[in-house]
């Protein structure tokens, strides 16, 4: 066992005595991105919940607020960045309206569609949001260089390319 071990080391190594005909070298990686995700999924909600926002609120909004000048999309944008169904997408926009975080404007472009924008209190939001959110993550990587975090993010980003497309 490496000289500073962690848990998922013991895993691994109690897997090795008991099925040693077995490669637990991907429980090695995967059990750590695992646990790792977990803690930022603690971050986020934190992060999120000191702004006063749920986590779909989040995604919704932060779309918005990358779309640049004048923050807004459409509908579909926001369900080809998001994910969701267009039913999900039109209760999530429904309930930012109610909370006065989006607004909905006629398309002057098309008059039979809306785009949807952020406001004032939304843009205030997800902006304080990701300040907290930056902090927090920067706090998870604080014991990797920066050099290390490069390394790390370019082979995270080698293995997940395969998912993303």
């Amino acid at each position: 066992m490496p000289p500073e071990a962690d848990e998922v080391d013991r895993i691994v190594e109690a897997w090795v005595a008991q099925r040693p005909d077995l490669d637990f070298s991907p429980l090695g990686v995967l059990s750590r991105v695992d646990r790792l995700s977990r803690h930022l999924d603690r971050a986020r909600r934190d992060a999120f919940r000191r702004s006063d926002l749920e986590p779909w609120e989040w995604d919704v909004l932060s779309a918005l607020r990358r779309a640049g000048e004048p923050f807004q999309l459409s509908p579909k944008q926001l369900l080809q960045q998001t994910l969701v169904s267009s039913g999900t997408m039109t209760n999530r926009i429904d309930r930012l309206v109610g909370r006065r975080l989006v607004k909905r404007e006629s398309d002057p472009g098309d008059g039979r569609s809306v785009l949807v924008t952020i406001t004032e209190e939304g843009r205030t939001r997800v902006d304080a949001a990701i300040t907290r959110l930056v902090d927090a993550e920067a706090l998870l990587l604080s014991a990797l260089s920066r050099p290390d975090r490069e390394r790390l993010a370019a082979l995270l980003r080698k293995l997940s390319i395969g998912f993303d497309g």
